[in-house]
């Protein structure tokens, strides 16, 4: 495997697997649906969630490479998200390693650049937009899938947060 060739390549490689992720949770939602089969919705529930956290535009997650043709200044509020993360979830080791790793690359987004990595970030206003498209429209869908997904447990009776059944003892 080659680095991308710039950062345009980069965004379309990075929003490739959260689609494609987002496709398979939406099987998972159909299946769900189609069978009365909760577990398919907890899964596409739990596929909706991933997939919108792999989002988060920092470090080596996708979101971190697709926004990375949109605006540097975006990897700021990711990194605020992501700092907010580790304070509400303190135990939890993997948002530790990604903050940590995501410095280094923050430091060179905002150091001055040589002409040959200059032109690395250079994208065209279309390829902006689209990009943008993809990558705001992927979060509202799967926010959406979210709560789809948990409306649809919740019609079933499935536990959230302690409340209903169990999803797997039916």
């Amino acid at each position: 495997k080659e680095a991308p060739r710039n950062a345009w390549v980069e965004a379309c490689v990075g929003i490739g697997g959260p689609m494609l992720g987002s496709f398979g949770a939406l099987i998972c939602n159909a299946l769900g649906e189609m069978f009365a089969a909760p577990i398919f919705i907890a899964l596409a529930w739990f596929g909706y969630f991933l997939n919108l956290f792999n989002l988060t535009p920092v470090g080596m997650l996708d979101g971190g490479r697709i926004v990375t043709a949109l605006s540097r200044w975006l990897w700021l509020p990711g990194f605020a998200l992501l700092l907010w993360f580790v304070w509400m979830y303190p135990t939890n080791f993997i948002i530790w390693i990604i903050a940590a790793l995501s410095l280094p690359r923050i430091y060179s987004l905002f150091r001055k650049r040589t002409a040959e990595e200059q032109r690395y970030f250079e994208v065209t206003a279309s390829q902006r937009w689209i990009m943008s498209i993809l990558y705001f429209g992927l979060i509202a869908v799967l926010l959406f899938g979210m709560h789809v997904a948990q409306q649809d447990l919740n019609k079933y009776g499935v536990r959230s947060h302690g409340h209903g059944r169990d999803v797997i003892a039916q």
